[in-house]
């Protein structure tokens, strides 16, 4: 049995700026760059079948790549104490929902139940643990402008989660490039 989600491929240079902005705030576990990801729909421990047929249906999906705007920063949850640190997406992105709504057909057609809370795209940057949402919020403030820029989706990728004490560790199971992804020879 894995623990499985699925996320976007972000570009290693945007993980690594976005790493950098730890403001090195008592209690908030800034990620490192190989951690910080956009996550599609997490799925929760799998059994080996499931997961076989989730591989299957995963590798069937066919999407061209798109541009994605990273802006602004935000906690969930917005009132009371903050569990997560995130960077914004923008909104209305029909690309990424398409994508969004394709993931979760694989695994529902995997025999699988998704997360069906409503989908809130953003960059997960860290996670907080008994951190008042006052000693962020400075931190917010002056990230509120924040532009990572434009970057190009090409992929997505189907990770195995192992909990540990500073973090999950994750292993990349399944890479699913855009049929338009250029590839150098």
């Amino acid at each position: 049995m894995s623990r499985l989600f699925v996320s976007l491929d972000l570009p290693e240079s945007l993980r690594r700026n976005l790493a950098a902005l730890d403001p090195g705030i008592r209690g908030v576990r800034w990620l490192p760059p190989e951690q910080i990801h956009l996550t599609l729909s997490f799925l929760g421990n799998v059994e080996t079948d499931a997961e076989t047929a989730l591989r299957e249906r995963l590798s069937g999906i066919t999407f061209g790549s798109f541009f994605l705007p990273i802006t602004g920063m935000g906690v969930f949850p917005q009132k009371g104490k903050p569990n997560v640190v995130w960077a914004g997406v923008g909104a209305g992105h029909p690309h990424l929902f398409q994508l969004h709504k394709r993931v979760h057909e694989a695994a529902l057609g995997a025999g699988l139940e998704p997360d069906l809370r409503s989908f809130h795209p953003h960059v997960t940057v860290a996670r907080c643990k008994d951190v008042s949402a006052e000693a962020i919020r400075p931190f917010l403030k002056m990230q509120a402008e924040y532009s990572g820029g434009l970057v190009r989706i090409e992929s997505f990728s189907l990770f195995s989660s192992v909990p540990g004490p500073n973090g999950s560790n994750y292993t990349p199971e399944l890479r699913v490039a855009a049929a338009n992804t250029l590839r150098s020879f």
